[in-house]
């Protein structure tokens, strides 16, 4: 038994490693790429700690390669989800139980290992099977994880000493409980940082789990899920189920046990699991809890005091790293007519200077989309506008997938504010803007803020601070995550707390407080040191 009052340690946010030529990080990454590129590999799904092969097994490739063959996954089913739910209650006995800085320490030393000896391995798998750049695989699979781990463990011991006020006579106390039955965390491909987050919020707190990546990302998926072995993460607390969604989620939804859904993906998925929820609602033993982010349809505005040459910087990086795959990415912009001329001038040239190809290649500021299907989902919409008679394109607007699944970053400008790909998530490297005419900047305006059911990231651009305070004030509720004189990308836990509202999700704010709150339950204790002997109460008395 614990006898002391323990502290976790003050978090500061993990630096970025630059990989500058002749950087120790540089060697180490490429060794690490090389060999795993060097042999294939099979995931089983894990259960109860224990491998589980199906035989229904999926490749995965090498998006910017996709001859290549990193391995093969197998796929969870029905039978497979009942086996896993079934571990995870098992876990829980013990696992809710644990004093909470005996599983704190668990996810403390995951931070320290992935700041340490698996950085390459995380980052090489992220930059393999995601097709990310070094920078943005170092930036998130490694740096932000760290922070969600010593952060979130921080919140968790910061919510704890939240108690009420006791007066004479009795002392008031506030217990934090897990919830009762299980949470299923459902991840996306972009991100390794969210993959390894939202199994491990929950779990921090005494949860368990069951754990469903992205299809397109299950490679850097199960490097996390032996980090997590390693790092001493005991059996059945994390149940590790690649699948189909239907596959996977309906049995999950189906049952009684379901205490919540981690969620980050498309509004659509999203929207479909909490009616599923609903519909089973009267069969489930506790109201599950459910936090989701979803899409994006970002948006960059303009005011004609705005400085051109960091804008510039500013739209192509917020619409262009990681191919734009990002639900916070900048898809959209509007920019005043006055400005107009300087900013595309400018803008055009340095697109031009962008280098895509293989991640391998440090000189390549992009690389490939994450699959065949995204690719031909992203054509389309470049076709689309090359046969507008409302758009113009005015950089990229080619693709080829024979190696791997390229995009050229497209610049689109339309006439229609409403224009298809003003209004609609694209997930790719498209930035549409349109100009608007400097007088109306009121109804440019009210247009960014009605135009699109999202609202998730946002980003102004002003040197006049009226002028910023009034798109503020006008854009308040268009953006869960604002930005002035920035882009709408690249928020980091601990400084700008992530998710949106609208169409855009819970808005519970991935590395922050709120979020870890939403995996506890509280018991408020009353102790009276003297209970009262007689029912009768003062008022009762004679006349």
């Amino acid at each position: 038994m614990s006898n002391a009052y323990f502290k976790v340690p003050f978090p500061v946010n993990e630096p970025v490693k630059t990989y500058h030529q002749g950087s120790k990080e540089r060697e180490e990454i490429k060794k690490k790429i090389n060999e795993l590129k060097s042999h294939q590999i099979e995931v089983p799904l894990i259960i109860g700690g224990e491998e589980v092969k199906t035989g229904n097994t999926e490749e995965m490739r090498i998006p910017h390669n996709h001859k290549h063959i990193l391995g093969v996954y197998h796929k969870a089913g029905k039978k497979e989800v009942e086996m896993a739910i079934e571990a995870a209650l098992q876990a829980r006995k013990e696992w809710s139980e644990m004093p909470w800085e005996q599983r704190v320490s668990v996810f403390l030393k995951m931070a320290d290992l992935l700041s340490g000896s698996w950085r390459a391995v995380i980052n090489a798998a992220t930059m393999l099977g995601q097709s990310k750049v070094v920078h943005q695989a170092e930036i998130d699979s490694a740096c932000e994880l760290i922070d969600f781990w010593r952060f979130n463990s921080y919140y968790m011991t910061q919510l704890m000493a939240d108690q009420p006020y006791s007066p004479g006579g009795m002392w008031n106390r506030v217990e934090y409980r897990p919830l009762e039955g299980f949470i299923f965390a459902v991840t996306p491909f972009n991100f390794t940082s969210i993959a390894g987050n939202l199994p491990t919020a929950p779990a921090m707190v005494g949860n368990v789990v069951l754990w469903k990546p992205a299809s397109s990302a299950v490679y850097s998926a199960y490097h996390l899920m032996k980090l997590f072995e390693i790092a001493g993460l005991p059996k059945g607390v994390i149940n590790f189920v690649p699948g189909s969604g239907g596959q996977v989620g309906n049995p999950v939804m189906a049952s009684p046990h379901l205490a919540g859904i981690h969620f980050t993906g498309s509004t659509s998925v999203f929207q479909g699991m909490w009616k599923t929820i609903a519909d089973n609602l009267k069969n489930m033993k506790y109201y599950p809890r459910i936090v989701g982010e979803t899409g994006g349809k970002d948006f960059i505005f303009v005011h004609n005091s705005a400085d051109v040459d960091t804008l510039v910087v500013a739209a192509i990086r917020g619409a262009f790293e990681y191919q734009g795959q990002k639900c916070s990415a900048a898809s959209r912009m509007y920019i005043p007519k006055s400005r107009w001329n300087e900013f595309k001038e400018k803008y055009v040239t340095e697109v031009s200077k962008i280098k895509m190809g293989d991640v391998e290649d440090f000189t390549n500021f992009m690389s490939a989309v994450i699959d065949k299907a995204a690719f031909q989902s992203i054509a389309e919409y470049i076709d689309y506008a090359k046969n507008s008679q409302d758009a113009e394109i005015i950089t990229g607007g080619n693709y080829e997938d024979s190696k791997g699944y390229f995009i050229e970053p497209i610049t689109i400008v339309t006439s229609n504010p409403k224009y298809k790909t003003m209004e609609e998530e694209i997930f790719g490297p498209v930035l549409t803007i349109y100009v608007y005419e400097d007088e109306k900047f009121d109804e440019a305006l009210d247009l960014c803020d009605t135009t699109s059911p999202y609202a998730l990231t946002g980003a102004v651009w002003a040197q006049d601070r009226n002028a910023i305070i009034q798109m503020s004030n006008k854009l308040r509720n268009a953006a869960g995550n604002f930005y002035i004189n920035d882009k709408p990308t690249a928020a980091v836990v601990g400084q700008q707390p992530f998710g949106g509202g609208r169409a855009s999700g819970t808005n519970d704010k991935a590395g922050s407080a709120m979020n870890i709150m939403r995996w506890m339950t509280a018991r408020t204790i009353k102790e009276t040191f003297d209970p009262p002997k007689d029912w009768r109460y003062p008022f009762m008395g004679e006349k």
